[in-house]
């Protein structure tokens, strides 16, 4: 009898399954934690484009069992366009990440606190075509970036997916502004074939007179009112011009689309 898709799944999917885990994906979490002890100390954490929530299962579980059995220290909030499978002790937002009103609810939920570390395994639809593919898993990271620097404490850390590729240097010196340690691992878990890798950020530090914003023209093509972002160190984000769109490809060849980059001046 011929053999279904399932039968040609790799370990970690078959040890997902018997452990509980929601997806595979668990365990680059954990394996993470294993190289960069991301959980250490942490008791509020926040994850963004959360579902299915394997990565939310492995907040709930390591950061209560890191709690000394006070489990009412531990507050995890998780975000996502799309309703989940309650899990006990996560806190679910139903949101879009680009907008201002998710961060505002994340702050709400942390009361006069903040988060000690946000997770991001968030991915668009992938077309095949690797420069497409990078460029769009960039910007998704740049906008968790975005709602990250509003709850995320001094101190605190990132991660986030990002697909391998020739601009991965601009995309670190990005980060390098708001943390003072920043790699890029790729688990064990995560599939050879695959350019996916992830971002290690730690100890956020942002410069100090900057203030958080989800000003993103890539994701939100708003550009009436740029006072927010012409003062103090946010003038570090820097408008430039791109030309072209992907749908239908060089449809606006003669018209041009503000986006954003972040340069660093180390």
């Amino acid at each position: 009898m011929k053999k279904s898709s399932k039968d040609k799944r790799d370990i970690y999917y078959r040890l997902a399954k018997e452990e509980g885990w929601r997806a595979r994906s668990a365990f680059k979490l954990l394996h993470l934690d294993q190289q960069f002890h991301i959980f250490e100390g942490v008791t509020r954490a926040v994850d963004l484009c959360a579902a299915p929530g394997s990565w939310s299962q492995v907040l709930v579980k390591k950061l209560r069992s890191h709690s000394n059995s006070d489990v009412s220290k531990v507050k995890i909030v998780a975000v996502d366009l799309q309703a989940m499978a309650p899990l006990p002790g996560l806190i679910q937002i139903v949101g879009d990440i680009t907008k201002k009103e998710t961060a505002q609810a994340i702050i709400r939920e942390f009361k006069d606190d903040t988060a000690q570390l946000v997770v991001c395994d968030g991915a668009p639809d992938v077309t095949g075509l690797h420069d497409i593919d990078e460029f769009v898993q960039a910007q998704l990271l740049l906008a968790a970036l975005n709602i990250t620097t509003h709850v995320l404490a001094p101190g605190g850390t990132f991660v986030a997916k990002i697909f391998r590729g020739k601009d991965v240097t601009l995309l670190m010196s990005q980060l390098e502004l708001f943390f003072s340690c920043v790699n890029i691992a790729k688990p064990r878990s995560s599939r050879s074939t695959s350019i996916e890798a992830f971002v290690v950020c730690q100890n956020y530090k942002p410069l100090p007179d900057y203030k958080p914003t989800m000003y993103n023209p890539l994701l939100n093509l708003l550009y009436d009112d740029h006072d927010e972002i012409v003062e103090g160190a946010n003038k570090l984000v820097s408008p430039f011009l791109a030309s072209g769109d992907l749908q239908p490809f060089d449809s606006l060849r003669n018209q041009t689309v503000k986006v954003t980059a972040i340069f660093s001046y180390c």
